[in-house]
């Protein structure tokens, strides 16, 4: 019954004819972020065969975000947030169609690589928390814990497939065809976004001036006694587990010996966890358990990275990443479906800023110092390293759990947010 209920409530989520639209282009959008994606960490590694200038460009594509983010979540709550992720996704397929360029055409090197990188990094961090508070404004508030489910299932859907069609361009085009297929995708998501069409909004309240909206959020944010701690939990987990993902193209070169197919199958295989994850929590209607399932999931991805990290059987490793993609969707997409119910829409884009900061900030923070420290003990030790610590904050996090299960599961019904900023 619980999976008949599930594949109701993605139907029905489906159903809202704007969140349909933005699903479909964002699915073929994201399987080509993710070519892209692995054909930057495989062409990085190419160029340089180093683990600190992997770590350099990872930290490149996400760290922006810690310094834009804030800056982009404050505007968020005062402008049309539809039009941010249109000039976004632009510039993405800009970005894509330079990089093919410049690969095709052999004028690629490590420092142009991580300029564009960079840029890029730029263009996601200020959309990103207009993105993720849009989608309230997509479905009615009955289908939230779905649609943020749902997203997840099409990101890690993405990360499945687009990891192994880069691995199949890698092997018969190059690196250059996987960033030509992802301007293309970026036109279709550009078409999708064009037919949605939200309610008129009513006009906000005039804001003192940026900077005081960003911190207002701020103090909003670390003085809920439910959102802060869960945030904290994410940034341990972010740092200290996550660039296991980042720097896959290290481990699937120098200890598992499988090249790039390796490195699409281990990223392949986070996504299958990933999407099973997705799944079983779309069948969750209510927040009720959701505290319990992200403290769990953590636990889980502190032990799948130790044994990732101890192994170097290919095999082990597909296992362990397939539970540790199901684990990471029940800690990232259970906090953010926590926040998204329990904050003040008021603040909604600049506490999702904050969210997007920690999910792309901190791994970039932690791929940078464990591809440095690889340098010098390889890349295991560095990440088992993180996974202890993330073991230590989920027991600051177990001995609140009552309390941050009150203050979030237990919150009043929020109305359904008009569609106030787009």
């Amino acid at each position: 019954m619980n999976h008949l209920a599930g594949l109701h409530n993605i139907v029905r989520a489906l159903s809202n004819p704007n969140f349909g639209i933005y699903t479909a282009g964002n699915a073929v959008s994201l399987v080509g972020t993710w070519m892209q994606r692995v054909a930057t960490g495989w062409l990085a590694w190419e160029l340089t065969g180093s683990g600190a200038w992997l770590g350099a460009v990872v930290f490149a594509d996400l760290f922006p975000t810690v310094l834009v983010g804030p800056i982009a979540g404050a505007y968020a709550d005062r402008t049309d947030r539809l039009r941010v992720t249109k000039i976004s996704q632009t510039l993405g397929m800009l970005q894509a169609a330079a990089l093919f360029l410049f690969t095709a055409t052999g004028a690629i090197n490590i420092e142009l690589l991580l300029i564009l990188t960079l840029f890029l990094g730029v263009v996601a961090a200020f959309n990103q928390p207009a993105r993720l508070a849009l989608i309230p404004a997509l479905v009615p508030r009955s289908d939230l814990t779905t649609a943020v489910a749902v997203n997840s299932v099409v990101f890690n859907l993405a990360r499945f497939i687009g990891p192994a069609a880069a691995g199949v361009a890698i092997v018969s085009g190059g690196v250059a065809v996987a960033f030509l297929l992802n301007a293309v995708s970026f036109a279709f998501f550009l078409l999708a976004l064009s037919r949605i069409r939200l309610e008129p909004a009513e006009a906000r309240m005039a804001k003192r001036n940026l900077f005081a909206d960003l911190a207002e959020g701020f103090r909003y944010a670390m003085s809920h006694a439910g959102i802060a701690p869960v945030l904290l939990l994410l940034i341990v987990t972010s740092v200290g587990v996550r660039p296991v993902i980042e720097l896959m193209a290290g481990f699937a070169d120098s200890v598992f010996a499988a090249g790039a197919q390796g490195l699409a199958m281990l990223t392949s295989a986070i996504g299958i966890g990933a999407v099973v994850g997705g799944v079983w929590l779309a069948g969750r209607a209510e927040p009720e358990g959701l505290t319990r399932v992200v403290l769990r999931a953590t636990l889980a991805l502190v032990a799948t990275t130790l044994v990732f990290a101890a192994t170097d059987a290919l095999w082990l490793g597909l296992v362990a990443m397939l539970v540790l993609g199901f684990a990471m969707v029940g800690a990232g997409v259970g906090t953010q479906t926590l926040i998204q119910l329990s904050v003040d829409s008021a603040m909604r884009g600049r506490v999702l800023s904050l969210y997007g900061l920690i999910f792309r900030g901190a791994p970039a923070l932690g791929a940078l110092m464990m591809g440095v420290a690889s340098e010098a003990v390889g890349l295991r030790w560095p990440l088992s390293a993180g996974a202890l610590c993330v073991l230590a904050a989920w027991a600051w996090a177990r001995a609140r759990e009552g309390r941050i299960i009150h203050a979030l599961e237990a919150a009043p019904p929020e109305p359904r947010e008009a569609a106030a900023p787009q």
